[in-house]
C-alpha cells in the first residue's frame, strides 16, 4: 500500500523552509575543486534536491553517502513489530535475489528458468493447500503477484466476472454484484470492492467476537453475491475464520456461492502448525487462495500468489495471451513488467527450509508469542489474540477499562516509541464500541531475548504512564498529535482528502492497519 504524495508548488516550498536567507551566503571555498571528502563538497552545505531534479550531476559516493545518511532516520525494521512484512533473509538468498535485480520477469523467452520457478512455486502451494493432485481431471492454475492486495483484485475480478457470466447466460441482470465480508478486512478488500463496483455486504464485529459469524454470513448471499470471503488470520487479532463452518452452511442449503480464502498471513502458518485445520481447497466451495509470500513466506517485500482450484474459476475472457519479444505467454495481471528476484527469493525459502524448517520456524514464533501473551496478561492487560497456534503468532491486547487508567492505548504506543519500538495501536472495527487494542507481530528474527526486551519496556511504559496526572497526558497527547501534523505536511503527505467518508475508517474511525 503506497500513500498519494503531495506536489508543492514553489510558495509553500519557501514557507517549508526552516531558516531563510541561507542562500545569500557564500559559505564555500573554491567550491569549483574537486575533493573525494564527502562532507568537504559543496553538495554538504547544500539541501539535498527534494523537489525538482537538479541541473547537474554529482559524483556517486557522494551521492550514496548523502542518502544513506536522510535513510537513517528511518525506523529499525527488526524493532517494527506493526508490520508482518519479512525483514530477515539468509545471506546465500540475497545473493540470488541481488543477481536477479535486471531480469524482467515478464520476459518468458529470454528468461526461462526465472520464469520455470515461478511455476515450481505455484505447484508447492497449491500441493500445500490440497489441490487435489490424486485426481487426474484436477486443473488447478495461479501467478505470482506483488502482494496479497493484486492477489485479492485479481481474486475479486474473476468471481465477479464468472457471476456475470452466468446471469448473463439466464437472460438476468448482472449490474448489482456483492461481496459478503467481515468489518474487520484488511483496507485491499474494501479497494477492490469500490475499484471494481462490488457492492459490500459486511458482517460485523462485535465487543466479543473480532470474526466472521459463518450464518450471518451465509445469511447474507443472495443472487446478486459473487462469493464471501473467509480470512486466515485476521490483521487486528489473527483469529483464523471458521472456513470450515461457512463452506458447510453453504453445502447445506444448496447454495452455489464460492469462497475465496484470504491467507495472506496465516497460509504459511496453519499448514504446519495446524495442518488438521480446515480451511483450504479441502472445502467444496474453495475456488481460490491468496497468500503472501513477503510475510510468513519469509521473503522481502513484494511478493504474492494466487491459486484457483479450477480454470472454471478463472473466466477466459480476463487472460490476455501476449506476445511479448518474441514469445507467446497467457498473462492475468494489473501491472506487466517487474523484477525476477521476489519469486526466486520465495523459491529459495521452499527449497531451503523445506516443510520441516517451515514447521520449525512457525512452531517457535508460536511460542514465543505464547510467552509475550503471558506476560502481557500478568501485567494486567486483556489478551484479544488467541494462543497455542489457534491463530498467527502475534498477540493483540488492550488495557483493562476496570483499571482505571487515565490514559489509552495510544499514549502507551508513543511512550514504546521513545524506546524505539513500533508497537501500533489500532482502533477495531465498527460497532465494537470504538474498542481501542495494541498489536505486537512476531516474526522470525524477534528472538526471545528481544521479546524479552520489549516486556521489561512495556512494563516500564506503563509504569511511567501511571505516574502522570491528567493535565500532563493532555499535554503529551496535544504535543504527539501536533508533531505527527507537522510530519506529515512537511514530507510530502497528501492532505486532500483527509475527509473520506466512504471506507470503514471514514464512516465508523475503524484504523486501516498496516500489515
Amino acid at each position: 500500500m503506497v500513500h498519494l504524495a503531495a506536489v508543492k508548488n514553489d510558495k509553500e516550498i519557501q514557507q517549508q523552509k526552516l531558516v531563510h536567507g541561507m542562500e545569500e551566503l557564500d559559505l564555500s571555498v573554491n567550491q569549483g575543486e574537486f575533493t573525494e571528502s564527502v562532507y568537504g563538497s559543496k553538495f554538504a552545505a547544500t539541501d539535498i534536491p527534494k523537489h525538482e531534479m537538479p541541473e547537474d550531476e554529482m559524483p556517486s559516493k557522494i551521492a550514496y553517502r548523502l542518502m544513506k545518511d536522510d535513510l537513517t532516520l528511518d525506523g529499525t525494521p527488526t524493532l517494527n513489530l506493526a508490520s508482518f512484512v519479512t525483514t530477515y533473509m539468509e545471506e546465500e538468498a540475497e545473493k540470488l535475489m541481488v543477481d536477479a535485480f535486471n531480469k524482467n520477469f515478464i520476459n518468458y523467452e529470454e528468461y526461462p528458468v526465472s520464469a520455470d520457478i515461478q511455476n515450481r512455486c505455484v505447484s508447492m502451494i497449491a500441493r500445500l493447500y490440497n489441490i487435489p493432485a490424486h485426481d487426474d481431471s484436477t486443473q488447478a492454475m495461479g501467478t505470482s503477484t506483488i502482494g496479497s492486495s493484486e492477489a485479492i483484485m485479481l481474486a475479486t475480478l474473476a468471481m465477479k466476472k464468472r457471476w456475470q457470466n452466468k446471469r448473463k447466460a439466464a437472460g438476468k441482470d448482472f449490474s448489482k454484484p456483492n461481496i459478503v465480508m467481515n468489518s474487520a478486512v484488511q483496507v485491499c478488500w474494501e479497494k477492490a470492492a469500490r475499484y471494481f463496483d462490488v457492492e459490500e455486504k459486511f458482517v460485523y464485529c462485535e465487543p466479543d467476537r473480532y470474526v466472521i459469524d459463518p450464518k450471518q454470513a451465509v445469511d447474507l448471499v443472495d443472487e446478486n453475491t459473487i462469493g464471501i470471503c473467509s480470512i486466515l488470520g485476521t490483521t487486528y487479532t489473527g483469529e483464523y475464520e471458521d472456513t470450515k463452518a461457512i463452506n458447510d452452511l453453504l453445502v447445506q442449503r444448496n447454495i452455489d456461492c464460492p469462497i475465496h480464502v484470504d491467507a495472506a498471513s496465516g497460509g504459511f502458518v496453519a499448514p504446519f502448525v495446524v495442518p488438521d485445520l480446515q480451511w483450504d481447497f479441502r472445502l467444496p466451495k474453495v475456488v481460490s487462495i491468496n497468500v503472501s509470500g513477503h510475510k510468513y513466506g519469509l521473503v522481502y517485500p513484494g511478493v504474492g500468489w494466487v491459486i484457483w482450484r479450477d480454470p472454471e474459476f478463472l473466466p477466459k475472457e480476463l487472460i490476455f495471451n501476449i506476445n511479448y519479444l518474441g514469445a507467446d505467454q497467457a498473462s492475468f495481471t494489473l501491472n506487466f513488467s517487474r523484477g525476477a528476484s521476489q519469486v526466486i527469493g520465495q523459491y529459495y525459502q521452499l527449497i531451503r527450509l523445506g516443510k520441516k524448517g517451515y514447521r520449525s520456524i512457525m512452531t517457535n514464533l508460536t511460542r514465543t508469542a505464547d510467552y509475550l501473551a503471558l506476560n502481557v496478561q500478568k501485567m494486567g492487560f486483556i489478551l484479544l489474540s488467541q494462543t497455542h497456534g489457534a491463530g498467527l503468532p502475534l498477540v493483540a491486547f488492550r488495557l483493562d477499562p476496570a483499571a482505571g487508567h487515565k490514559f489509552d492505548e495510544f499514549a502507551l504506543a508513543h511512550q514504546l516509541r521513545e524506546r524505539g519500538w513500533v508497537v501500533p495501536a489500532y482502533t477495531m472495527a465498527p460497532h465494537c464500541k470504538e474498542m481501542k487494542m495494541m498489536r505486537v507481530v512476531v516474526r522470525e528474527d524477534f528472538s526471545r531475548t528481544r521479546c524479552d526486551s520489549l516486556i521489561q519496556d512495556l512494563a516500564f511504559a506503563l509504569h511511567e504512564l501511571s505516574k502522570m496526572d491528567e493535565k500532563r497526558l493532555e499535554s503529551q497527547q496535544e504535543h504527539v498529535a501536533a508533531r505527527n501534523a507537522r510530519s506529515l505536511k512537511g514530507r510530502g503527505i497528501n492532505q486532500h482528502f483527509t475527509d473520506e467518508k466512504h471506507s470503514l475508517q471514514g464512516k465508523h474511525g475503524k484504523t486501516h492497519a498496516v500489515c
